[in-house]
């Protein structure tokens, strides 16, 4: 096992051209919210454009747009015109990256709409990093690892790795996700106490920032904007884990010392995520 730091990371930064604009930055498309769970759409596209992608379009409701809009005007904007994801868009040939799954809900539309999405991303190569009810409806599909773009990344906990892997026990869950991996082509993030990132080599990261005060609503869509936004950035798949995970536990460690574990909402995140890009660029 490899342990996440600075020192692992600081080699693996991309670092920007004086003459340079937003498109040589990567567009992400983000796929969240519906109107019951707005929220969720605000939090992953709040967390996406502080990842130094050059542009983050979200893809909701009208509900989940305006909401976004209020928090973040810089967002581009897909209205969704049911109460929640029922249309794929018809292509995806203008993203880099698209970031699945935070509040859609379980809607039979919205399932039927995410296979329709999973199959123009696999067609056109677009990766795609999946999380939350995305994973949940991957998991009722028989084969679904053979339904992945090819450098996706999946972000489960685990009651959500055991739905995507059932009938395995505990112990042999992590080998299993390693091997799930390796045949899939994917880099999966199991979330959690010390989340691991487990490469398309078969090689393990270990994180250890983040702790007990992350465990709030929306803590996950943060991450999942925040990986989303460094796949498109131009990260490669297990980079943008690594450098996702370790920047969004660091965000929860410096609000724990300032606030306390109690303190602090999945928000309050999206505004600290400089920190660690700072430490890493600056130190």
């Amino acid at each position: 096992m490899t342990v996440i730091d600075p020192s692992y990371l600081r080699p693996r930064l991309l670092y920007r051209n004086i003459d340079t604009h937003k498109r040589n930055y990567g567009h992400l498309l983000v796929v969240a919210g519906c109107d019951q769970m707005p929220g969720a759409a605000v939090l992953a596209t709040g967390a996406a454009l502080q990842s130094g992608c050059g542009l983050v379009t979200l893809h909701s409701t009208e509900r989940a747009l305006q909401s976004v809009v209020n928090n973040f005007p810089s967002a581009m904007l897909s209205e969704e015109l049911e109460a929640h994801f029922c249309t794929a868009p018809s292509t995806l040939k203008k993203y880099a990256v698209v970031a699945v799954g935070p509040g859609l809900g379980r809607d039979a539309g919205t399932m039927n709409a995410l296979m329709d999405l999973l199959s123009i991303a696999y067609e056109e190569k677009v990766p795609m990093v999946l999380d939350a009810d995305a994973l949940t409806v991957l998991s009722v599909i028989p084969d679904w690892h053979e339904l992945l773009p090819e450098g996706s990344i999946l972000t489960p906990h685990m009651g959500e790795l055991r739905r995507l892997l059932p009938h395995t026990s505990e112990e042999n869950r992590v080998a299993l996700a390693r091997e799930l991996c390796l045949y899939a082509g994917c880099t999966l993030v199991m979330k959690g106490f010390h989340t691991r990132v487990f490469t398309r080599d078969g090689d393990c990261l270990v994180n250890q920032t983040g702790g007990p005060g992350l465990a709030k609503g929306g803590s996950g869509d943060v991450l999942t904007g925040l990986i989303g936004g460094l796949l498109a950035r131009g990260y490669s798949p297990e980079d943008a884990a690594a450098l996702g995970v370790w920047i969004h536990g660091y965000a929860g460690d410096c609000l724990s010392r300032e606030r306390s574990e109690e303190g602090f909402s999945s928000r309050d995140l999206i505004d600290y995520l400089w920190k660690g890009f700072y430490l890493l660029y600056k130190e």
